[in-house]
C-alpha cells in the first residue's frame, strides 16, 4: 500500500512539473509581477518608505529589502491560487473525478496535488530570489538560517496551496474564477505586512486595516519567512500558518467527498441530478 501511495505521489508531482515545463509563459508571468514591484515601485519609494529599526532588522533597511520577503510570498500566493484554477479545469474536463477514483485515500490524492503545487511554488520563488539578487536586492538565504528559511517557505507554500485547494471546491466553473480570485488574492496581499509593517498601519490610524492584517494568515506566512531570513524568533507565526494549513486541507478533503460536496459542486446548474 505504501509503495502504491508513493508511486501516486511521484506520478502526480511529475505530471505537474512536466505540464509546467511546457508552459513557458507561466514562469515569466510568475516573475513579472514581483519584479515590477521590486524594480519600479520599490525603487520609486526607496527614500519615502524607509523602514525604521524594528524586528527582525538590526539597522535601518531600504524599502526594497523590506518588501522582498513579501514579494516571495506574492509568488507563493499567486501560484497557490493558480493551482486552484488548474483543479477547476481538471474537474471540468473529468480528470479530477477520474483521479479521485484511484484505490487510495482521497486525502492522500489531494495531499499529492498539494505537494506538487508547493514544489512549483518553491521553484518559482527560488527563481525570483535569484533574479532579485541580480537586480541588487540580496536576501540572506544562505547561512545557518537556511534550514529555518526553507521550513518557512515550504510551510507557507503548503498553506497557500491548501487555501487554493479549498477554493477549488467552491468554484463551479472557470468563468467564475477571476471574480473569486479578486476577492482573495488582492485583499490577502494588500491587507498584510508584505508592503508595510503593522506599526505603520496602526500609526496611520487605519485601525480596521491593521486588525485585518493582524489576523490575515498571509501576514504570518510573510513574517515567518522574514524572521527566518534573519535568524529571529517568528513568534506565533508558525502556529497560525500550520493551523491554517490543517484547517484548509481538512475542509478541502471534506468538500471533495462525492457524498458531500464534490458531486454536487461538479454538476452544472440546470444539469441532470
Amino acid at each position: 500500500m505504501l509503495r502504491h501511495a508513493l508511486q501516486a505521489l511521484r506520478a502526480i508531482v511529475a505530471r505537474e512539473l512536466l505540464k509546467f515545463a511546457r508552459q513557458y509563459g507561466r514562469l515569466v508571468s510568475a516573475l513579472v509581477r514581483p519584479l515590477l514591484w521590486l524594480a519600479v515601485f520599490a525603487a520609486g519609494f526607496r527614500n519615502v518608505f524607509g523602514v525604521a529599526i524594528v524586528e527582525p532588522y538590526d539597522t535601518y533597511v531600504p524599502y526594497d529589502v523590506y518588501i522582498a520577503p513579501g514579494l516571495v510570498g506574492m509568488v507563493l500566493l499567486f501560484n497557490g491560487m493558480q493551482s486552484s484554477l488548474a483543479m477547476v479545469y481538471d474537474r471540468e474536463m473529468g480528470l479530477m473525478r477520474l483521479l479521485l477514483t484511484a484505490p487510495l485515500p482521497r486525502p492522500w490524492i489531494l495531499a499529492s496535488k498539494l505537494v506538487a503545487t508547493a514544489v512549483l511554488s518553491l521553484a518559482q520563488a527560488a527563481a525570483f530570489v535569484a533574479v532579485a539578487a541580480l537586480l541588487g536586492t540580496v536576501l540572506p538565504v544562505w547561512g545557518p538560517q537556511t534550514p529555518a528559511v526553507l521550513l518557512a517557505a515550504v510551510c507557507g507554500a503548503l498553506m497557500l496551496g491548501s487555501l487554493g485547494l479549498l477554493l477549488s471546491v467552491h468554484i463551479r466553473q472557470l468563468e467564475n474564477f477571476a471574480g473569486t480570485m479578486n476577492f482573495v488574492i488582492f485583499p490577502m496581499y494588500f491587507m498584510s505586512t508584505a508592503l508595510y509593517p503593522l506599526w505603520k498601519l496602526e500609526e496611520s490610524g487605519a485601525a480596521w486595516v491593521y486588525q485585518l492584517a493582524r489576523f490575515n494568515p498571509f501576514t504570518h506566512a510573510v513574517e515567518w519567512l522574514r524572521f527566518a531570513l534573519y535568524g529571529k524568533d517568528p513568534g506565533i507565526a508558525p502556529l497560525v500558518v500550520l493551523g491554517t494549513l490543517v484547517l484548509c486541507f481538512a475542509l478541502a478533503s471534506w468538500g471533495y467527498d462525492p457524498q458531500r460536496g464534490f458531486g454536487a459542486l461538479t454538476r452544472r446548474p440546470g444539469g441532470p441530478a
